[in-house]
């Protein structure tokens, strides 16, 4: 099932991942790998990553965060390809991305000497801008007719473990979830409380809240590693996030949802 209907499609500017992560689904749809080992599998590219950061390769990590991407794109469409959703993959890759984000935001503290409070700020800037983004893209998928309707726009319910699953795993997994995440949550819903009362967001801002996806967020740092300007990074996301105040009041205000 497509996330969207036809009619509500847009462009995902944080999205770029999507197609060649569908063919690398497509690749292993008949073989043992399932969307676990796929998620593990970018967690290491994220980790490949990092390493070129400590190593002065700014290129090279930029390239790997975006085959982090391309590889994160995958997970999902593979467990679809094999008709085998799984909360277990569904909670591991959410807690795997907001690891890594962790590690990139004081790897890049680190080899910039930046004091760790700001690549705190920074990585606290990075998840808030791109919880925003989920929030009205699942808003936007909840009212899609023909799309997916199966994402809640906040979890706070442990769900049941799927057919093939661990109860436990999944409580533990979904657990770490809310620890990690809820913060996040409560602090856009806070912001917008009324978002999901309000009708569709149109496309054009949908494509400019894209830019807060993690997909276009691991875009930027590739691009300014590879300009060899790591030192810009931190303030850059921290300045960015100043954006999140602009986009609620355009929700509010002009599209008067």
């Amino acid at each position: 099932m497509s996330k969207l209907a036809k009619k509500d499609k847009f462009l995902d500017l944080s999205d770029y991942g999507r197609s060649p992560g569908k063919l690398f689904a497509k690749l292993l749809k008949n073989t043992p790998f399932n969307a676990i080992h796929v998620s593990l599998l970018f967690a290491l590219f994220g980790l490949i990553a990092v390493y070129f950061m400590l190593q002065g390769k700014y290129v090279l990590a930029g390239l790997f965060l975006i085959l982090k991407s391309i590889i994160d794109a995958a997970d999902g469409e593979l467990a679809r390809l094999k008709n085998k959703p799984s909360y277990i993959g569904r909670y591991l890759d959410s807690l795997l991305d907001i690891l890594l984000n962790f590690i990139f935001f004081t790897t890049i503290s680190y080899i910039t000497k930046t004091p760790f409070y700001l690549a705190f700020i920074a990585f606290f800037a990075c998840q808030l801008q791109g919880t925003l983004y989920n929030y009205y893209y699942v808003i936007l998928r909840n009212k899609s007719v023909g799309g997916d309707s199966t994402s809640k726009i906040f979890e706070y319910k442990t769900p049941t473990a799927l057919h093939g699953e661990s109860q436990k795993i999944v409580n533990f997994l979904f657990s770490c979830y809310l620890i990690f995440y809820g913060i996040f949550d409560k602090i856009i819903h806070f912001m917008d409380q009324n978002a999901h009362q309000g009708s569709k967001s149109p496309k054009w801002f949908m494509t400019l809240i894209s830019i807060y996806g993690l997909g276009f967020q691991l875009l930027i740092i590739a691009v300014l590693l590879s300009l060899n300007y790591p030192q810009i990074i931190i303030p850059f996301f921290i300045f960015y996030s100043t954006f999140i105040a602009f986009f609620i009041v355009i929700r509010k205000f002009v599209l008067k949802g």
